[in-house]
């Protein structure tokens, strides 16, 4: 007999037996089936719930027929089992999935029904696998484009990833599945991610790094994960004002906060700070365990059952965390109508493909050299290692296990048959954590060598190359240690344009990149970890099947000096280590004997193209730019009132008409601008975005509501405040050409 129906055999009798109690009613409110359930356990029972039983399972009530929850890592898809309690790969054949693309590339569609799509097609993956908890989306704002983890995240701009971040949620919690929107808040750097101290203003947590934790509690997210980082002198995973008084208390989160693996150091602070779960402690969340440590060894374990049963931890506080985790279980793994789940699909390779063909961006395409007519050219020559290499492969606790991977080249090998030969460029090494590869500089040369030649006879040079998802490129626990590419690229780059000027440049990555090349190149696609049908997506779009509509989620500046988080020294990047270490000191565990380094967030709220605007440094390319192979044209913005007061709403309407041959997507971005404000203020901020398709000659009306709060700026003496005064409403089009006002 399977487990299912021991499980069904199961609830019957205990419902049998005890009367049909509440807690198994699954007409009832969740909040009645809490709190049935709540009284028929013992305080035992209760701290069971609150630390984990496995890798990626915590505890349920065995006695009581309650299940535990089963966890997974990945927001681009259901990591590969894991282990019961290593980081070890379990070695099953049945857990192969669809990689979609990473959240860059979702922030790139700037497409919320794009997001509800992605979210729904990884919640019904969740649900085949036995999943109940998703440990994504991720929502940290890029403040430097060295953090290894940026790829996870949804670029710099607290709106852009509010609006995508709610539809994702919503999406995938329709499966009954939970989201984990994470981290909250401020890892926006993996060195010294475990023990750093960040320094900032109020006025820049609630304006640049809360936004989009906002918007996942009001989408009605069910849990948060916590972050590593400390801030106010406690870490993030039991840090009483971040999660008692904001989250749970300001916002109102009904839900389970859970540590990141290895977040939790101290069982007084996460008996009172507002963690409910407890997971992966005594590791660094990635590769290293602790020996001599159990599950009943766990901070909200036995220790904190030594404190209830001394009095010294409130049993008020048990009650409500172990509400919260019932609350998740009944949700969840014992919600009233269990959906079926789905696993590579041919609608999840779909949505897999619209999003990664939706989500390029085209930045430079000088005498049109795309899309490619293959009729013009007799040999095509691809080059790059990441032409052909599994990019789901490493990056830490993202890394996927795909049933089916389409590289560029076999995407690119099968649009056109006998046309297309390869040479590799460079070579890399395989997916490392904290480890430097040791590449050998003489085989990157005769490698380069080779790829040149065949550049010489070629007709047409398509590039695939950026970064991986090694250790110190796009990889959990380790941050880029140069702006540049690696492996040479940028002299390959180089060689290759001055060997065949039809050249176009495939950037991959989760981060902006230097290109001092751009000026020597036609073309360049900025393109991100496309997942299983990314080799498709990158076809239709170099081919013309599909017109590029991505813009880009963040800056990407001339040098890393131009950016807001290098413009200060080391004490705002990556900060500065003191000569003392606090918290408590684990074998094992994520806090580093010796280090208690501090980061200032001296940028204030100026991240992004805040800084570039406000500072009057120019961004190569800037957040929100992206081509087309049509063009658009605007109207001039019509306003419905010229004021608007406290309470009452305007309208903004502008006239896009697709000008061009071709159908095509427009983004149109609305920004504000505050020229005369009691505190200083970015020259414009993203404060709307609506996407279009339009037919040649087509002409649509888009319209913006604007409200007093996209006129707000934080004011800590305050709160919130929409001063009276002039403002300017900017429209901005495809060549962030933002001169609509």
């Amino acid at each position: 007999m399977n487990k299912l129906a021991l499980s069904i055999i199961s609830l019957t009798t205990l419902a049998a037996s005890a009367g049909n109690p509440v807690y198994l009613d699954t007409k009832a409110s969740i909040d009645d089936r809490v709190a049935d359930a709540l009284g028929r356990m013992t305080m035992e029972e209760k701290v069971n719930l609150l630390h984990a039983q496995g890798k990626f399972y915590s505890g349920g009530v065995p006695r009581l027929g309650i299940p535990g929850l089963w966890m997974s890592d990945g927001p681009h898809g259901v990591r590969a089992e894991i282990n019961w309690n290593d980081w070890g790969y379990a070695g099953w054949t049945t857990d192969s999935i669809t990689a979609f693309p990473a959240l860059t590339a979702l922030a790139a569609t700037w497409n919320p029904s794009l997001a509800q799509e992605y979210g729904r097609a990884l919640g019904e993956e969740a649900l085949y696998r036995g999943k109940n908890v998703m440990l994504g989306p991720g929502v940290n704002i890029l403040r430097t484009p060295l953090n290894g983890r940026n790829f996870e995240y949804m670029g710099e701009d607290p709106y852009l990833a509010g609006e995508l971040v709610g539809p994702y949620i919503e999406g995938l919690q329709s499966t009954g599945t939970a989201a984990c929107v994470k981290h909250f808040a401020l890892n926006n750097q993996e060195k010294w991610r475990g023990t750093v101290e960040v320094k900032i203003s109020d006025r820049a947590l609630y304006e640049i790094y809360f936004p989009a934790f906002k918007k996942a509690v009001d989408a009605g997210v069910w849990s948060v994960m916590g972050a590593y980082n400390k801030i106010w002198g406690q870490h993030c995973c039991h840090n009483d004002r971040l999660l008692n008084q904001i989250l749970k208390g300001d916002w109102g989160f009904d839900g389970v906060v859970i540590t990141d693996w290895g977040g939790a150091h101290d069982t007084r602070e996460a008996a009172t700070n507002g963690l409910d779960i407890e997971m992966g402690s005594y590791t660094n969340g990635l590769t290293t365990e602790a020996d001599g440590f159990s599950f009943n060894d766990y901070y909200l374990a036995d220790p904190y059952l030594a404190l209830l049963k001394s009095g010294e931890a409130d049993e008020a506080t048990l009650n409500d965390k172990a509400s919260r985790v019932l609350k998740l279980i009944f949700r969840t793994a014992m919600a009233p109508e269990k959906q079926v789940g789905a696993l590579c699909t041919p609608k999840h390779y779909d949505v897999a493909r619209r999003i990664g063909s939706e989500s390029l961006v085209l930045l430079k395409n000088q005498g049109n050299i795309l899309p490619i007519d293959p009729a013009k050219y007799g040999k095509i020559l691809v080059v790059g290692n990441n032409a052909t290499r599994a990019l789901n492969e490493g990056g830490g606790s993202s890394e996927l296990k795909v049933k089916d991977m389409i590289s560029p080249l076999q995407a690119l090998q099968e649009l056109w048959p006998g046309k297309v030969e390869y040479a590799e460029g460079y070579t890399s090494g395989r997916p490392l954590y904290e480890q430097h590869e040791n590449i050998d500089t003489a085989a990157l040369a005769q490698l380069r060598q080779e790829a040149v030649a065949k550049a010489k006879e070629a007709d047409l040079v398509i590039y695939v190359g950026g970064l991986n998802k090694n250790a110190y490129q796009d990889c959990e626990s380790t941050d880029r240690e140069s702006f540049n590419l690696p492996y040479q690229q940028d002299l390959l780059i180089e060689q290759l344009a001055a060997a065949c000027p039809n050249i176009v440049v495939v950037n991959l990555s989760g981060n902006p990149v230097a290109m001092d090349w751009a000026d020597r190149v036609p073309a360049i696609i900025q393109g991100w970890y496309l997942g299983s049908m990314g080799g498709y997506s990158l076809a239709d779009v170099i081919s013309g099947k599909v017109n590029p509509s991505g813009k880009l989620p963040f800056s990407i500046p001339y040098k890393l000096e131009d950016v807001g988080a290098h413009s200060f020294g080391e004490k705002a990047y990556p900060g500065v280590e003191s000569a003392t270490a606090s918290g408590t000191l684990i074998p094992g565990s994520v806090v580093e004997a010796g280090n208690n380094p501090v980061v200032d967030y001296c940028e204030d709220i100026l991240v992004g193209y805040r800084w570039h605007d406000t500072k009057k440094i120019p961004a190569r390319y800037p957040f929100g730019y992206g081509l087309s192979y049509t063009t658009f044209d605007y109207s001039k913005p019509r306003l419905s009132a010229k004021q608007i007061t406290q309470g009452e709403n305007l309208t903004v309407e502008v006239d896009v008409t697709n000008t061009g041959n071709v159908v095509g997507a427009e983004t149109v971005q609305l920004y504000i601008s505050d020229p005369k404000s009691s505190l200083p203020r970015p020259i414009k901020e993203l404060k709307g975005f609506k996407k279009v398709s339009l037919q040649p000659g087509e002409t649509a009306t888009v319209a913006f509501t604007v409200t007093p709060a996209e006129l707000s700026f934080y004011d800590p003496a305050k709160g919130w405040v929409a001063e009276p005064g002039k403002f300017i409403v900017t429209i901005g089009n495809q060549k962030a050409d933002f001169t609509l006002k």
